[in-house]
């Protein structure tokens, strides 16, 4: 019995599926989607949602920046290259130098599972140009329950979190929260990040002050409440708040570290179900989300290379600090309705959103200093119309989808022009039911997305225009093709695609600046469960591609596309005993990056292999302790590249910049009580 259960398990989130729970993933999950487990209770490592999906997916790579507000690269793309919504709402970093990624602004103890749809094949959400991530948080229950959740780990790890549920069968409301800090991390070296700057050979002027050489990395506390009320017997409303506090923030590779990084976000939802022949579900969303974010050099040697302040003890006049000062705000609304036409289900809806990006550079003792605007004042308004059309016919599936989007991108510098932007997209996606194990499906669609404010209009604080405000909107022509295969205590798909870009938006270090270029990227993810005995259990996942662009960029020779990672594995055995009892031994390895953008920055690593280890044991109903141990062979080894898009440190190497090692080994456990 319980290898059907696993089974049917497996089928439903794709390539790592073992392990999760029915009640807590409640989604019709598609063929082309893989979904993440159980978040909230599997990782509990550390708040950071980046590294929890490096580790659970083979198809997503890790961009190390810090401790933790971790960036992602899905199946070798970034940044506004992939869609990411929480609950629904689009939330934007404010940081041009994604210190604060959309994933760092929810943590994974507030976060219930997450689906990964790679390719163009969404139309519901603006800007999905090469794949989504759809993260959804923890929701209320009508029973009262909490539970209370203390972890500890290597290097002065410390983090405490709560959450609480309960109602009645009409009003159900959730509060959650946690408290989180760490000290600076050591590399398999036993390197900490102001001796891994020591061991790059930074420039001194960019080096930690000595008294600020031993600081934390970073502090977070975050909150979480929401509301969901039954106001007839099939109208529903949702209502949610979400806030994230973190300080003092520690970025050892970039010039400049976060003073703090607080975002709020709102949401609320209108949900009505069975309305009439031609409202089978009507849904209406709006949010707003908000992110404030100073990065400053305080804390390193000399904050100005400028500077004539005098130095006593060795220690610079921390007064001469320059503070990069910017904000964001995302306002959105989407209605969305569907109905089911004999054996059409058809969704049909509009999306309207608008982004503000504002940005300004002062001095820490004279804030009236006159500098240019970082990002002066831009607003991306979009708004866009979507139908899908989901047919069943007997054995086949298809999925046929339309999205028109008309974008306006505006900014308060009078040098720099405004840019509209009008794009048609869709795709075609069919799913073949061979018979009840096997699967085909294939899939070709056309998506788009525009560059933001800061390819567009970004200007450093020396007055340097790093934008290019003539930029035009990336297209991508995609084909997906893959198979899904069940036995009788196995499952195995595998999926191959090739993507076409036009107009990549790709940052030219020679030049200093961004520019459009035509490229191609392809690649293959292959991954599946095995099902030993009741307790044992295998599930692993492989992930490549390679990227190439048609011509070098300007005054460059390297055709290689950036940030394309190599072959990666992610790979773990399982023994679950009499359900009080979860031990997991996984490895993550990688091969060598053998193709990389030279001329933007980038440098051939290592290949590697990690060994993680993981035991849970329950206590009863209400007590479960975790320990676990990550690295066990405590390797030194760097998982993420450095391309010249990030401004990165120098080092002793005349046109490098500095590699951010990954964590050496790392113990730590959690205590969780349930009531």
């Amino acid at each position: 019995m319980k290898k059907g259960i696993y089974l049917s398990l497996v089928c439903s989130v794709c390539l790592n599926a073992a392990e999760v729970e029915l009640e807590t993933i409640n989604v019709a999950t598609k063929v082309d989607t893989e979904v993440v487990k159980d978040v909230s209770g599997e990782d509990i490592k550390s708040a950071d949602l980046g590294e929890a999906l490096f580790k659970q997916s083979a198809s997503v790579s890790l961009v190390r920046r810090s401790g933790v507000a971790n960036d992602i690269i899905l199946r070798g793309q970034k940044k506004d290259n992939i869609n990411i919504t929480i609950d629904g709402t689009k939330v934007y970093g404010a940081c041009p130098n994604r210190m604060d990624p959309p994933v760092s602004h929810i943590l994974t103890n507030n976060v219930d599972y997450i689906e990964i749809n790679e390719g163009p094949f969404n139309v519901e959400d603006f800007g999905s140009l090469s794949g989504d991530v759809k993260i959804h948080t923890i929701k209320p229950e009508e029973e009262f329950a909490g539970e209370l959740n203390l972890g500890l780990g290597s290097w002065g790890y410390q983090k405490g979190a709560f959450s609480l549920s309960g109602g009645t069968d009409t009003v159900k409301v959730l509060l959650s929260g946690s408290t989180e800090k760490s000290e600076q991390y050591e590399d398999g070296d036993r390197n900490d990040f102001s001796e891994q700057m020591e061991a790059a050979a930074v420039p001194m002027g960019t080096r930690y002050q000595p008294i600020h050489q031993d600081m934390d990395a970073y502090t977070k506390k975050t909150f979480m409440a929401k509301l969901f009320w039954d106001i007839a017997e099939n109208q529903e409303l949702r209502f949610s708040y979400t806030a994230n506090r973190s300080d003092d923030v520690l970025y050892p590779s970039s010039k400049m570290d976060a003073l703090y990084d607080d975002s709020d976000i709102y949401n609320a939802e209108y949900i009505a179900k069975d309305l009439g022949k031609y409202s089978k579900e009507l849904n209406v969303q709006v949010y707003q989300s908000e992110v404030d974010h100073p990065m400053t050099t305080r804390y390193r040697v000399m904050a100005d290379s400028n500077a004539s302040a005098s130095m006593q003890d060795g220690i610079w006049d921390s007064k001469r600090a320059m503070t990069s000062h910017l904000t964001t705000k995302m306002q959105g609304a989407k209605l969305k309705n569907s109905f089911d036409v004999d054996n059409h289900s058809v969704t049909a809806g509009l999306d309207y959103s608008i982004r503000n990006w504002d940005g300004r550079y002062y001095m820490d003792y004279n804030p009236m200093m006159t500098f240019p605007k970082s990002i002066d004042d831009a607003d991306t308004k979009n708004m866009g119309v979507f139908m899908k059309d989901e047919i069943s016919l007997d054995k086949l599936k298809l999925d046929l989808a339309l999205r028109y989007d008309h974008t306006k991108i505006t900014n308060n510098n009078s040098t720099q022009q405004d840019n509209t932007y009008n794009e048609l997209t869709g795709y075609i996606f069919g799913t073949y039911q061979a018979n009840e194990s096997t699967k085909y499906f294939a899939g070709v669609g056309r998506s788009s997305r525009v560059p933001d404010a800061r390819e567009l209009y970004f200007i450093s604080s020396k007055g340097k225009v790093i934008g290019t405000d003539n930029l035009q909107n990336t297209v991508n022509y995609e084909f997906d093709i893959g198979a899904e295969k069940q036995y009788e205590n196995a499952m195995i798909k595998v999926k191959a695609f090739y993507s076409r870009l036009d107009d990549f938006i790709a940052y030219n270090s020679t030049l200093t600046h961004f520019e459009n270029v035509d490229a191609t990227i392809y690649g293959f993810d292959l991954g599946g469960s095995y099902i030993a005995t009741d307790a044992l259990y295998f599930d692993y996942g492989m992930s490549y591609q390679r990227g190439r662009k048609e011509n070098p960029l300007g005054g460059q020779i390297d055709k290689d596309m950036p940030e394309i990672p190599p072959f990666k594995l992610n790979a773990a055995v399982n023994y679950d005993y009499d359900d009080t009892l979860k031990l997991k031994a996984e490895v993550i390895a990688s091969d060598r990056w053998s193709d990389f953008d030279f001329d933007n920055g980038e440098q051939e690593l290592d290949a590697y292999a990690v060994v993680n280890l993981k035991g849970t044991k329950a206590f009863g109903k209400n007590f479960e302790l975790t320990v676990g141990v990550d690295n066990v062979l405590d390797k030194t080894y760097a998982v993420s590249n450095t391309y010249k898009d990030l401004t990165l440190l120098s080092t002793g190497t005349e046109g490098d910049v500095m590699l951010m090692n990954e964590p050496g080994r790392y113990f730590y456990t959690n205590i969780k009580y349930k009531f």
